[in-house]
């Protein structure tokens, strides 16, 4: 990987390192999430960001030490952006208090520790911890569980539960669901609520590691299911209201936590 350090295994549950995944064009940030995370860091001046990946909701107007254990995540990074640490989220190299507030987006499903990664966040800092994520209750509501059961039922059972995350977090913890808008620029799967053609594209599943939990026939097939659904336009008719909706009340929570 062009003389960048590669991890033997990797710290979470995919191997970001074996699967090229897209996040320069596929998982751009969605200026709706950003605006969400930032009001929830209130006045916090610095913040580690834990599974920083390529630098989404790194919010510019504060001081950032992003955390990121995949060697090609850290090679994603914009310029403009800090450098990540090679660190997992159970074992953050910071004294305690280190910072005003803390982030993990799309990140805390893939821990091999959630309550040692969660624990290490409160550790490290002094003041909210902010969490986005995806409810595993709400997710396999989605329609695409019609044509690729496999693929959401992956997902569900990686996503820990809300009551989960907040007896990590403590009896302060807030959860806030956010809705998902119809040209949602992060490509995470419900973002495609109205944009089914989407899936058929391979650059798009490759960008949502759920698909990586699957057999590729398994991944073929449902491909297959989807493309006949909208060639013969029995999707549209279950579904095509959603092509106009403005927005989807979808499976994405803020967890928010400002207990010490």
């Amino acid at each position: 990987m062009g003389g960048v350090v590669v991890r033997a295994e990797p710290a979470g549950d995919f191997d970001y390192d074996a699967f090229a995944i897209d996040y320069a064009s596929i998982r751009r940030p969605e200026p709706r999430f950003l605006a969400a995370i930032e009001a929830a860091l209130g006045d916090a001046r610095t913040l580690i960001n834990v599974g920083a990946g390529a630098g989404s909701y790194e919010p510019d107007r504060l001081v950032v030490a992003p955390v990121e254990p995949s060697a090609s995540m850290r090679a994603q990074r914009p310029v403009d952006r800090a450098l990540a640490i090679d660190a997992a989220a159970e074992d953050l190299p910071f004294p305690d208090q280190s910072f005003d507030a803390a982030l993990a987006s799309f990140t805390v499903h893939q821990w091999r520790d959630l309550d040692r990664g969660l624990a290490e966040l409160r550790r490290v800092a002094r003041g909210p911890i902010v969490v986005l994520t995806f409810d595993p209750d709400e997710l396999q509501r989605f329609w695409l569980t019609d044509y690729a059961p496999e693929v959401t039922a992956a997902e569900s059972r990686r996503m820990p539960a809300m009551s989960t995350l907040v007896e990590g977090l403590g009896p302060s913890t807030t959860i806030e669901a956010l809705a998902i808008p119809a040209r949602c620029t992060d490509g995470i799967v419900e973002a495609y609520f109205g944009r089914p053609e989407a899936f058929l594209d391979e650059r798009v599943r490759r960008a949502q590691s759920s698909w990586g939990f699957v057999e590729e026939q398994a991944q073929a097939d449902a491909v297959e299911r989807l493309r006949s659904a909208l060639d013969d336009g029995s999707w549209d008719e279950r579904h095509g209201h959603l092509r106009t909706a403005a927005e989807y009340d979808g499976s994405l929570r803020l967890v928010v936590s400002t207990e010490r």
